[in-house]
């Protein structure tokens, strides 16, 4: 006896007669089966994956490009190797960059050289 509001419900039946569901006994309804995309999606990438072979040209390009840069950066080192070892820098100066910021010689050397003999600007860039 169903009241004013309730709605009754049919259950759906398999084709084996069973009711569906806990309640009929039966077993559940199978669900359709889903593709497993992952596999497939692999299977699509190797399957279009092509080796390639580097052009010789191409390489010796990008070699000979690498090449001048390095050469380009190594000339540039030396001319200002040159010119630091053209400032002269004072021994007394020298001393005390070395005993106030507990550096090594070639440390204080090279700071004094590229401040041009400037001992302020020298130990200001060291402290900082």
């Amino acid at each position: 006896m169903a009241a004013e509001g309730d709605v009754e419900l049919e259950l759906e039946t398999e084709p084996n007669g069973s009711a569906g569901g806990a309640d009929g006994g039966g077993r559940a309804a199978e669900k359709p089966r889903k593709h497993d995309s992952g596999a497939a999606d692999l299977e699509r990438v190797t399957d279009y994956a092509e080796e390639k072979e580097i052009q010789s040209s191409n390489l010796e390009t990008a070699m000979s490009v690498i090449g001048d840069r390095r050469s380009r950066e190594q000339k540039a080192k030396q001319e200002r190797e040159k010119e630091l070892a053209k400032v002269t820098i004072k021994k007394e100066d020298l001393e005390l960059i070395m005993t106030e910021m507990e550096i090594s010689r070639a440390a204080a050397e090279r700071s004094l050289r590229e401040h041009l003999g400037n001992v302020v600007e020298a130990l200001i860039t060291l402290t900082n």
